[in-house]
């Protein structure tokens, strides 16, 4: 089956994206909240590895818009989790809104 040529596909979210950066999320709250005393802490207390919480964790350096599209399912094919695990400018200006958008 084809498509019309001016027809466009709906954008496919990455779920697992869209699950880290909830979890993410989820675990800074923890830690805004008090809930552990350290970052150190983090992994043991959800029962994780800590390679996993670092990988998770960078996720909350993502500029609030970008986090928003992730979560709203509006991101573009290119916003990935793998591709989310590449290095990003920590500033929110310097993020490049394209891929993620």
């Amino acid at each position: 089956m084809q498509l019309p040529e001016a027809a466009t596909q709906p954008r496919r979210a990455d779920s697992t994206l869209v699950t880290m950066v909830y979890r993410a999320c989820r675990c800074k709250r923890v830690l805004e909240l008090g809930e552990v005393a350290t970052i150190a802490e983090l992994p043991e207390s959800k029962g994780i590895a800590r390679c996993y919480m670092t990988r998770v964790m960078r996720l909350t350096l993502l500029a609030p818009d970008i986090v928003e599209a992730i979560r709203d399912r509006r991101q573009g094919p290119e916003a990935t989790l793998a591709n989310s695990m590449e290095p990003f400018p920590l500033t929110w200006k310097a993020q490049p809104v394209g891929p993620w958008l």
